[in-house]
């Protein structure tokens, strides 16, 4: 077979059409890789669920954007400590240790690490708010500067 005259994205498309079965494995391969990473750091709430968990079992919110995005705005009584320094900082929480932890960043992207750090230091009820604090904004519902 020559392959020196067939154009490569043709070459790749007949590969993936031959070998279906390990491309499929493949694709579960990195579905289940995500999926596992993602429960490591704890399930997600949607703001209207952090709100129902903060009434009814009194959730911590713990906001790790840096200080500068805290003060311009955030849940009221959340405890700020940025991703960076969460290690340094992390005795802070200590007395919130039973009690579930909800996990709030800018748009949801960076409070994953932080969940999984904190369940590394041994708490358990640890969840991270889909959206972050922009879909927070979004919905309209309340901040304190």
């Amino acid at each position: 077979m020559d392959l020196a005259g067939k154009d490569p994205m043709a070459l790749f498309l007949e590969f993936l059409a031959q070998q279906w079965i390990l491309t499929l494995a493949l694709l579960v391969a990195i579905a289940l890789f995500f999926y596992h990473e993602s429960r490591k750091s704890g399930p997600t709430l949607t703001p209207q669920m952090a709100i129902n968990m903060i009434n009814s079992q009194n959730a911590v919110v713990l906001d790790v954007r840096d200080s500068k995005e805290f003060q311009l705005g955030h849940i009221v009584d959340a405890i700020n400590i940025p991703a960076a320094k969460l290690e340094a900082r992390v005795a802070e929480l200590e007395a919130h240790k039973n009690q579930p932890v909800i996990l709030v960043c800018k748009m949801g992207q960076h409070s994953g690490a932080v969940g999984k750090q904190l369940r590394q230091q041994g708490f358990e009820q640890v969840y991270r708010m889909s959206g972050g604090m922009a879909e927070w904004t979004h919905m309209q519902l309340p901040l304190v500067s």
